[in-house]
């Protein structure tokens, strides 16, 4: 006896001594493993019985033996166990039992064989899959006729050594016979060009008259599941590809994309009627050709595509939903598809291939799926987007006022993506006395049910600021108000009257966040007076009102508890965030100021509330500056009037065009008025100053005036810059030196108040 074959007769033993003392599966499993175990080892069934049924024999024997034994059922358990053990030989069983009896039944139809190998011959040839036996290089020997339908390649041309004629050069690497692989799947090209799929299944044999080892193997077309598992994952990557995308352009930035790649298509086009008599809007990802140009990944117009492409796009979107056609219709090869996208009509796609190749059936199953899912994530996109307009008109509408007064800035940032739409808002209402209302306000809940909420109360608080109410009876009034909306209870409301004449606000706030109050070079404060409860909470006989000074220069913020709540975050930490941006934003436009603290408290995932934001300044004091009549001292001038321009909250274009009119008041005053040399005691002087709407600046000098000569030649336009910079230009040469005096209004600030429409780009990545 063999050490093989006595260790695995050992191993047998005690397995089934296992499963007669406790049978169960995990035995049985024993058994199943040592049926494979003896497949690998070669272990005779002989062999492998009659070790049974002595183990069996022994076992029931001994079981007899015991005194008040239950009736004894060793042979079925042992039975049971060796069929386990039996079930991994079950192919080969059967393999074999098949074989012998197909040698029967050819053998008694072969009488007249010339001898077993013509026998062997047709039993081969009887094979349905297709069969074949290599050598120990992985040279292909002989074939049956099976596999030469499978691949083109029959009998006749054997042998074919390795690389098989069928192999695809840039496919897998063929797996080593007998070393990595029994069983695996190959992409394959057949004779006629077709690609296929093959399963192979190989076993190891040894020629017994020398020793040489050859396989032996089979082989299946399974293209067709394979096909269907590609569709299915193709689909699967587009699906989730066009999942997150909530806009047309954003879907087709990346439906596009991924369709190109998955079908192998060099470009992909789409038009988009917007209407009837309009130029179609064309989306492009890879490359159009066209005469004398190439349009790659941009936003294209309709001249990008030819007059034929577009008459072909015309057409498909003219066609029935979910149809495709190739181009050109009717050839044996194909240069790309084209077929309507959606079913309202109005769009197409153009799939243009790199060569051109045949379509065949899988092919077309896998487009039409595909264009089928882009097609439902446009049509969700395109609902989306009417959702998206709708919500952010309703936005406008209730949100705030477009312009607003000079030295303002608002800003609103959803946390609501992507319908951008909640109940937080603010107000800013200029009064007939030349105060300005402002209401900061923040509505319990999210969404549209809170918006329609926050829209009824801004209406309510901008009806009472116009009529004249303070900020305390604003609040007063708006209790009642809000009691009877459903929805509104425990809105928090901050209302303030600025007085930039005098230099004051009047506040209130009904449970809001402080407003922040910064002086010019210093850190902002909390304006904690004139707090009570949130609106419709508890009856109060009166609101509380407070009074602060607002200094030249000062910057004040309100806002809602969305910039400064973030959680695992102390809020007075946010407070202390604001005041420090504001200490060093004294000479910034309050539009940078809103910016810069948008993002110095800006969590690194995004605000999870909605954030309203009014921004302030205060007119700057005057600004004064006495220099000598010196050209050198221009510079430092220009440099001092752009900063208090921008304290003073004037906006950088029309700061520009007055630093420049001021410089030429200067430095006409410099070269002219002391054009016979300058004393070291001869000075310029300049000021400035704003109130409410206009800034002022005034140049002086105390030299003679020269009067402008007749033809001045290519200088001398000086006053004719400073009245195309300015609205007003007055110039006083009567008295002793020359007074220049220079007004503009300030322009009303165009705030937007919500996030565009994101999508109006129709860029898509290359």
């Amino acid at each position: 006896m063999s050490t093989v074959l006595a260790e695995f007769l050992d191993a047998y033993a005690d397995a089934l001594r296992r499963h007669l003392s406790s049978p169960g599966q995990d035995s049985l499993s024993e058994g199943y493993e040592l049926g494979r175990r003896a497949l690998v080892e070669s272990i005779s069934l002989l062999d492998l019985t009659e070790n049974h049924f002595r183990l069996a024999t022994e076992a029931e024997l001994a079981e007899r033996e015991i005194e008040d034994a239950p009736e004894p059922r060793i042979a079925e358990t042992a039975l049971e166990f060796l069929l386990q053990t039996l079930a991994a030989l079950d192919i080969a069983t059967r393999g074999y039992l098949d074989g012998t009896r197909r040698y029967e039944q050819q053998r008694s139809r072969a009488d007249d064989l010339a001898g077993r190998d013509a026998f062997r011959t047709a039993l081969v040839e009887s094979l349905q899959d297709g069969f074949f036996v290599a050598d120990s290089r992985g040279t292909i020997v002989e074939v049956n006729s099976a596999f030469g339908a499978l691949t083109g390649y029959g009998p006749a041309d054997v042998p074919y050594p390795v690389p098989h004629p069928w192999s695809l050069p840039a496919g897998p690497r063929y797996p080593d016979l007998g070393t990595e692989a029994l069983r695996f799947v190959l992409p394959v090209r057949h004779r006629d060009g077709r690609r296929l799929w093959l399963a192979v299944s190989t076993s190891a044999l040894v020629k017994p008259e020398n020793n040489e080892l050859i396989y032996v193997g089979t082989i299946r077309d399974v293209t067709a599941e394979h096909d269907a598992q590609a569709r299915d994952q193709a689909a699967s990557r587009l699906a989730t590809a066009v999942g997150a995308a909530t806009s047309v352009v954003e879907v087709l930035a990346v439906g596009l994309d991924e369709l190109r790649r998955t079908v192998g298509a060099e470009s992909a086009v789409v038009t988009v009627w917007p209407s009837r008599n309009a130029d179609p809007e064309v989306y492009v990802s890879g490359s159009v050709e066209r005469p004398g140009d190439s349009v790659a990944g941009v936003e294209a117009d309709p001249a990008a595509l030819d007059k034929p492409a577009r008459a072909l796009l015309e057409r498909a979107r003219r066609r029935p939903p979910r149809s495709l056609f190739a181009i050109p219709e009717g050839a044996e090869s194909s240069e790309g598809i084209v077929a309507p996208l959606g079913e309202t009509g109005d769009a197409a796609l153009w799939l243009r291939f790199a060569a051109p190749r045949a379509i065949s059936a899988a092919d077309w199953t896998l487009f039409s799926l595909l264009i089928g899912h882009l097609s439902l994530a446009v049509q969700r996109a395109r609902n989306f987007d009417q959702a998206r307009a709708t919500s952010l008109t309703l936005q406008r509408a209730m949100l705030g006022p477009i312009e607003l007064p000079p030295r303002f800035s608002v800003h609103y940032e959803p946390a609501l993506p992507p319908l951008e739409i909640g109940g937080d808002w603010y107000d800013v209402v200029p009064l007939r006395d030349g105060t300005i209302g402002v209401v900061v306000g923040d509505c319990v809940g999210r969404g549209l049910s809170a918006a329609v909420v926050m829209g009824q109360l801004r209406t309510a608080g901008r009806a009472l600021l116009l009529r004249g109410a303070g900020p305390a009876q604003l609040l007063a009034e708006l209790d009642t108000v809000a009691s009877r909306i459903p929805g509104a209870m425990c809105t928090t409301v901050c209302a303030a009257v600025l007085d930039p004449v005098r230099g004051l606000v009047r506040y209130s706030s009904a449970g809001h966040m402080p407003p922040i109050l910064a002086d010019v070079g210093k850190q902002g404060r909390l304006l904690e007076g004139g707090r009570s409860v949130p609106l419709a909470t508890f009856e109060m006989p009166r609101r509380p009102e407070a009074t602060t000074a607002l200094t030249p220069g000062s910057t004040l913020v309100l806002f809602t508890d969305g910039l400064v709540e973030q959680r695992g975050v102390d809020i007075d930490d946010g407070f202390a965030k604001i005041a420090a941006v504001l200490a060093d934003t004294g000479g910034k436009l309050p539009r940078e100021v809103a910016d810069a603290v948008l993002s110095r408290l800006r969590p690194t995932a995004g605000y999870d509330d909605d954030v309203a934001m009014v921004v302030y300044r205060q007119p700057p004091a005057p600004l004064r500056m006495d220099v000598p009549a010196d050209a050198d001292e221009l510079s430092g001038m220009r440099r001092r009037l752009k900063a208090w321009f921008a304290a003073a909250a004037v906006p950088h274009d029309l700061a520009s065009d007055l630093v420049a009119a001021a410089n030429e008041a200067c430095s006409n005053s410099i070269e002219h008025a002391y054009r016979n040399g300058a004393a070291a005691t001869e000075r310029v002087r300049l000021s400035a100053e704003c109130d409410t709407e206009r800034v002022v600046i005034e140049v002086t000098d105390t030299g003679t005036w020269k009067p402008r000569s007749a033809d001045p030649g290519h200088r001398g336009r000086g006053i004719d810059m400073m009245r195309a910079l300015t609205e007003e230009l007055e110039i006083d040469h009567n008295g002793q030196g020359t007074r220049v005096r220079m007004s503009v209004t300030l322009p009303a600030i165009k705030s937007p108040v919500a996030n565009p429409l994101r999508g109006a780009n129709r860029r898509i990545p290359g």
